[in-house]
């Protein structure tokens, strides 16, 4: 066990001075077979002695790690500004000349978009310049079909009566609890009503399920796996270094920040 608590340790910190020590190598004289064990063994010994260093070091391959993906999600964003800058039919809240756009693929039965929503709320409350737009994306239809019923319903709510209104009932349906199943259609149509939405009928489902069908292809274009999937990033001009993907709940100061950068206010 100890042996292998060494290697690890070794090996992590090898890892994260390989770059340098690549550049480097040509300089370095070659060690025996013995030096080099002791030198691991040395290393090893003091990455034990102090784990503080040894998750450091961890952090550091996890973000390294993590940015791969992140790296690839921006670059697909910026393929596809111009298809996420086209918000007709999306509900939108925020002023249509906002220079950021924060954009949100969600599912109304998922949990994860449930524990996000309150942060969205506030950080929408904060940012009344920026321009919100959420996606539909009703990945759990297949097994839950409130997840479309609670889009469509959304959906004509907007049309029929605004961001206001349907805001009010996006996060009324979070604030349900109900998710993954438990969502229901008694739900649905009591935050409807209090919401101030009249009766579904007249309701254009057709355009709403075009709506959701062209935001599963934006979403498999731009590679997301899940959500919620936010995207935040500038009407124009938009750059790997000014825009942000953020995969799954985050905290508010993150959203923030990302928001910051997007407006070329960040740091």
């Amino acid at each position: 066990m100890k042996h292998t608590l060494k290697m690890a340790a070794l090996a992590l910190a090898m890892s994260t001075a390989l770059p340098s020590a690549a550049s480097n190598a040509a300089e370095i004289p070659d060690f025996t077979p013995a030096q080099q064990a002791r030198i691991g063994e040395i290393a090893a010994d003091y990455l034990v002695a102090h784990p503080d260093v040894l998750i450091e070091v961890s952090k550091k391959l996890q973000a390294r790690q993590q940015a791969q993906p992140q790296q690839a999600y921006v670059q697909s964003a910026l393929k596809a500004h111009r298809l996420l800058m086209q918000l007709g039919g999306v509900p939108v809240k925020g002023p249509g000349d906002s220079k950021v756009i924060v954009t949100e693929f969600f599912d109304y039965e998922c949990i994860a978009c449930s524990m996000m929503a309150p942060v969205m709320e506030k950080v929408m409350a904060a940012n009344a310049g920026v321009r919100f737009a959420f996606r539909d994306w009703t990945i759990f239809a297949a097994r839950y079909p409130e997840s479309t019923q609670a889009s469509h319903r959304g959906l004509g709510i907007y049309r029929k009566q605004g961001a206001d209104a349907y805001m009010e009932y996006h996060n009324g349906i979070y604030r349900t609890g109900h998710n993954e199943g438990k969502l229901t259609a008694e739900d649905i149509e009591k935050v409807a009503a209090a919401a101030g939405a009249g009766d579904a009928s007249g309701d254009d489902s057709a355009a709403s399920d075009r709506l959701i069908e062209n935001n599963d292809a934006l979403a498999e274009m731009l590679g997301l796996t899940g959500t919620p999937g936010i995207i935040v990033m500038p009407a124009e001009n938009a750059t790997a270094d000014n825009t942000t993907f953020i995969p799954g709940v985050v905290s508010e100061q993150v959203l923030q920040q990302a928001i910051k950068r997007a407006s070329g206010k960040a740091h």
